[in-house]
């Protein structure tokens, strides 16, 4: 019985659309539309030599769960005994695969063999004959050590090509749209945005290899692979899947797919089989000498690798293939799984330290997202930024690298950009702050092991600006049960021990409190209750409000005050706030989990009310600079989907008409019509610039319909 029942042809409407159903930042997890099934992404497409074939297509299909392939057009079409059935019977039939095929051009034998004989429409021709869900252009492959007029040359005639194999292609098959441009970032930012805006007849290119980098991966080239990378998708559009052409080692899957790659191909789980080499996650391993296997799959159970060394060379091969196919698959659907709990990249980051050469890449990715210049790499990352959720549930487990991760870089960013002093204290007086308290050698969570603390230096002086120490540096008391601040994975000593000099607590200017004279204190648990310390925490409670609507929705702190002055809330067993209220209204709960805010109805309509109006049109967006406090993100949707949206289904793709640019996955949006009028509020899934992009698929989910009766 198959493992994997029959493709089910994707809806006609849906035929060649991309959908995104769960994401990480740039990582996501895809759904792509062929008429051969849905394909999940991001996945391998294995290489199948229709003239070798050491894994059976139908094996892949029925025991690895391989929802699409790749093989070559090119060798097909010069060889009679494979073209004429592939012509008469189709290429499913040939292959005896009945999910999606993927087919390529004669490119790569370009770059082997120096030349084809096919023609760039001949080529496409042969492949909507035989019926492959994806094809691909015959584009001109440009070698890494080819010169910058070479490769600007193969630039050019990628894209001289693309018009002629889109018209060439039709309505029949979907076709791969390559990006070329050798090592040159701004070649490779040319290329991707062409080869973007070519069509005919409405048709683009349905996915965006990326080519010729093949030699580099031979080399172990990361740094300037993965640099390509980010140029090439600073200008492919975001519903357009990213197909890494020819990489298919598990190493190199975690960072690919955490910088967006949703397809790879390769045959190295055939070639380095017949070289008697297995793949690892962590590298490739010679069985030769070994006497245990590094890794286990199905594959090897039961077997020792001199038993397998014994083995005629064809089984040999086969058995060794079969596992190198397991481990690429198993390593995806780790992939995967990390993208769906948020951890993609530190799988990328533990991965990175198996290889020097990797390692070299991977610090160069951090050394660019720190410094964000205005290059293709630093615009790619900056969006990656801006679409990673700031905060999320769970632990954050500690190592050197912790501080560069997105969506911690996001967090900091948001709190130094919106965060703001008190207008006023606890005591009623107002004025600038006169000291700055950083609570050290104390671990969360902070409201119970340093409360007592706190309270006296506030009683002390109340013009006292409350930060806590931690791993990340200081951050402002306001934040104290947000993750990743007090959910950090590590050894008790990361919370004590720690001096007691204030320069050792990195620089506090990033919140505006540079020359304010800091005192360190140790933490001291409340041990009493009184009417002066009630109105101090009363006083906190409302600070931590103000301070997370302002960071997280993008609302400035002196509205927020104006419509908290009558502020009550409910405290749960463990002394946290759960729903807070003004002036009687349930107007939010701060999340247990992430310490995040989940807006009601009622909040929507206020954090809205600061804010009116409407987010400009797709097209006509107002590019001057953008506030600090831009309000709470608007969605605007069409007058088609204000009755279901209304009612609180989800706001999908292809019903988004604008969005304001600080539209950030993961936090509060509110949804209105052309005309202003608040329909529904919830959490969007997808940036702005997605949204303009995407057809199919969730953009917002809807908490609650605003229009319900």
């Amino acid at each position: 019985m198959d493992s994997n029942p029959a493709p089910v042809p994707c809806r006609p409407q849906d035929w060649g659309k991309f959908e995104i159903t769960k994401r990480d930042g740039a990582a996501r997890i895809g759904r792509f539309h062929t008429r051969h099934g849905v394909v999940t992404t991001p996945m391998l497409l294995p290489v199948v030599n229709p003239n070798l074939r050491t894994i059976e297509p139908r094996e892949m299909w029925e025991k690895y769960g391989v929802e699409a392939l790749i093989t070559n057009s090119y060798v097909i079409w010069k060889h009679e005994k494979l073209s004429i059935p592939a012509k008469s019977d189709g290429i499913h039939k040939l292959l005896d695969f009945p999910g999606a095929v993927v087919t390529d051009s004669g490119t790569f034998q370009s770059y082997v063999y120096g030349d084809v004989e096919v023609s760039p429409s001949e080529i496409v021709s042969f492949q909507r004959e035989i019926g492959v869900d994806v094809g691909t252009m015959l584009d001109v492959f440009g070698r890494p050590d080819m010169s910058r007029g070479q490769i600007q040359h193969a630039v050019d005639e990628t894209f001289n090509r693309a018009h002629l194999s889109l018209v060439e292609a039709g309505n029949d098959i979907l076709l791969n749209g390559p990006i070329q441009g050798g090592l040159h970032h701004d070649l490779r930012a040319e290329s991707a945005r062409l080869m973007s805006q070519v069509q005919d007849s409405g048709r683009t290119f349905a996915v965006h290899p990326i080519g010729g980098i093949v030699p580099l991966m031979e080399q172990q080239r990361y740094l300037e692979l993965f640099g390509i990378i980010l140029a090439a998708r600073s200008q492919i559009p975001p519903d357009k899947p990213i197909h890494m052409f020819g990489c298919g080692h598990p190493l190199l899957f975690p960072l690919s797919v955490a910088l967006g790659v949703d397809f790879f191909d390769s045959a190295a789980y055939a070639l380095f089989a017949r070289d008697d080499r297995i793949l690892t996650p962590e590298g490739t391993v010679k069985v030769q000498g070994l006497n245990e296997w590094p890794v286990t799959s199905s594959a090897l159970f039961g077997k020792t690798p001199k038993m397998v060394l014994k083995m005629s060379k064809e089984r040999r091969s086969e058995i060794l293939a079969h596992h190198n196919l397991e481990i690429t698959q198993s390593e995806l659907a780790r992939c995967r799984e990390a993208i769906r709990n948020g951890t993609i990249w530190k799988l990328a980051e533990v991965r990175s330290h198996a290889s020097p050469r990797l390692r070299e890449a991977f610090e160069w990715v951090l050394d660019q997202l720190e410094e964000l210049e205005d290059t293709e790499a630093g615009s790619t990352l900056l969006d990656l930024m801006a679409s990673t959720n700031p905060i999320r549930k769970g632990g954050e487990s500690l190592s050197g690298d912790i501080g560069f991760r997105p969506h911690v870089l996001h967090l900091l960013a948001l709190i130094s950009l919106r965060w703001r002093l008190p207008g006023s204290w606890w005591d009623g007086s107002s004025g600038p702050p006169e000291r700055v308290l950083i609570i050290h050698n104390s671990a969360p969570p902070w409201r119970e092991s340093a409360l007592g603390s706190i309270v006296e230096s506030l009683i002390e002086n109340p013009k006292t600006v409350v930060l806590i120490s931690t791993p990340l540096g200081p951050v402002p008391y306001s934040f104290e049960d947000v993750s990743p601040f007090c959910h950090i994975d590590g050894p008790e000593s990361i919370w004590f021990n720690q001096s007691d000099q204030s320069e050792s607590y990195g620089d506090v200017s990033y919140l505006g409190l540079g020359g304010i004279p800091i005192k360190i204190s140790s933490s001291k648990t409340l041990e009493e209750s009184s009417v002066e310390i009630r109105k101090i925490r009363t006083w906190l409670d409302r600070c931590s409000i103000v301070d997370k609507l302002s960071v997280f929705c993008g609302v400035h702190p002196k509205k927020l005050c104006e419509v908290s002055e009558k502020m009550e809330s409910r405290r749960s067993n463990t002394d946290r706030m759960v729903n807070v209220s003004f002036n009687g209204e349930h107007v939010f709960s701060p999340r247990l989990k992430d310490g995040g805010i989940s807006l009601t109805t009622e909040g929507a309509r206020i954090m809205y009310s600061l804010y009116p109006g409407t987010p400009d049109l797709f097209g006509e967006e107002d590019l001057s600079e953008e506030e600090d406090h831009p309000g709470i993100p608007r969605v605007m949707i069409s007058e088609d989907a204000i009755p279901f949206v209304g009612d609180g289904r989800n706001v999908m793709h292809g019903y988004i008409l604008g969005a304001d640019s600080h539209t950030t996955p993961g936090q509060p949006c509110v949804v209105v019509s052309q005309e202003g009028e608040l329909i529904a509020h919830g959490v969007p899934t997808s940036t702005s610039l997605e949204m303009t992009a995407f057809k199919k698929g969730i953009a917002v989910k809807v908490r609650d319909g605003c229009l319900k009766e």
